[in-house]
């Protein structure tokens, strides 16, 4: 089997699991379920059976190095973006570097903020997704949809690949749908959440980036070329801000996919990205929270008591300088507040 190396990314402020989440402390460093390990420590956590301590990448940004390297103190591969540039630089960076020292690896990109109950349906679901991204293919891990959510995208399947367990080719990726829509995708059987998970040997992705994408492989192969010496920084600094700013999905996903050369491993290890208030309701409230002829969510800091009455379906959300209330069904509408912050001179909330 070819060397496997993860990368994980870890980006996004999490704008709608404010006030919790914020620039400063995004939801990957948060402990969201209770467990005692937060999102990324949880993610590190399942990458150990599948890389060595020194086959884990993690590519940030440069606000949050000192506390990702105090949740991972094992931690050695520490990629530092000077400023966002969305999902491709940022793993495509990491894939360069990984490329240079060894151009037949495999590598892995799996978010820093996802939930993932089952480590072990997991690990089998990445290991034949390595198996297929040896062939050749550039392979996605889909998550076999549980209901017709509109907050997912999704990925239509095509045929069996021979002689792997579950593998499909891709058809295509498409947007997150209407409700509608989205009951269509579920009956077909054909179409699994978009999970933003994908796997591939780094050269492949890289030569694919480098047909749709010239300038910007050429970018990251240069920064990459700088690594391990003196030059490093400068060239980072230098080619950095004129990298084009695009998801992968969007830079080689979609495009691999329309030609044949994208496949899927659809997998049913459970999975959300807790993206809102509705998602986390399933984990469970703090402990001091009073429900009287009231339901929903509650989340506040040790020691302070929430009392809830009368009220169905919401989020109580209560910080040391912010509390949030809401209904449930208006999750998704989060961010909107935190847009608005600025203008109320509150950026010390953002």
């Amino acid at each position: 089997m070819s060397t496997f190396h993860a990368i994980i990314p870890a980006g996004g402020a999490g704008t709608r699991l404010w006030p919790l989440s914020r620039k400063a402390r995004p939801k990957f460093l948060l402990d969201l379920e209770g467990t005692g390990r937060t999102l990324i420590q949880q993610t590190w956590d399942r990458m150990l059976p599948l890389a060595s301590v020194e086959h884990i990448h993690v590519v940030s940004g440069a606000a949050h190095g000192s506390a990702i390297a105090a949740q991972l103190p094992e931690l050695v591969n520490l990629l530092l973006e000077p400023s966002p540039r969305e999902s491709m630089p940022a793993i495509g960076l990491a894939a360069a570097i990984i490329e240079r020292a060894d151009p037949d690896a495999v590598v892995g990109s799996f978010a820093a903020d996802h939930r993932i109950p089952d480590p072990d349906r997991f690990a089998d679901a990445v290991r034949e997704a390595i198996a297929v991204a040896e062939q050749g293919y550039i392979v996605t891990i889909g998550i076999e949809p549980t209901e017709p959510s509109t907050a997912f995208g999704y990925i239509a399947s095509g045929d069996p690949l021979e002689g792997f367990g579950s593998a499909r080719a891709v058809r295509s990726f498409v947007e997150k749908p209407d409700e509608e829509t989205a009951r269509g995708y579920l009956a077909s059987g054909d179409h699994v959440w978009n999970a933003g998970m994908f796997v591939a040997r780094a050269s492949v992705l890289l030569d694919s980036l480098a047909r749709f994408r010239p300038e910007l492989a050429a970018g990251l192969r240069a920064v990459a070329a700088a690594w391990g010496t003196p030059a490093f920084v400068a060239e980072l600094g230098r080619t950095w801000p004129t990298l084009e700013k695009i998801a992968i999905d969007h830079a080689v996903a979609e495009p691999v996919a329309a030609e044949g050369g994208m496949a899927v491993v659809p997998a049913t290890f459970g999975w959300d990205d807790l993206g809102d208030f509705a998602s986390i309701a399933p984990l469970g409230s703090s402990p001091d929270v009073l429900w009287v002829d009231a339901d929903g969510v509650a989340r506040g800091q040790e020691g302070v008591q929430i009392a809830v009455l009368g009220l169905r379906n919401v989020a109580v959300v209560q910080t040391d300088d912010a509390v949030l209330v809401l209904d449930l069904a208006q999750s998704q509408r989060v961010k909107e507040i935190v847009a608005q912050l600025p203008g109320l001179d509150r950026a010390d909330l953002l």
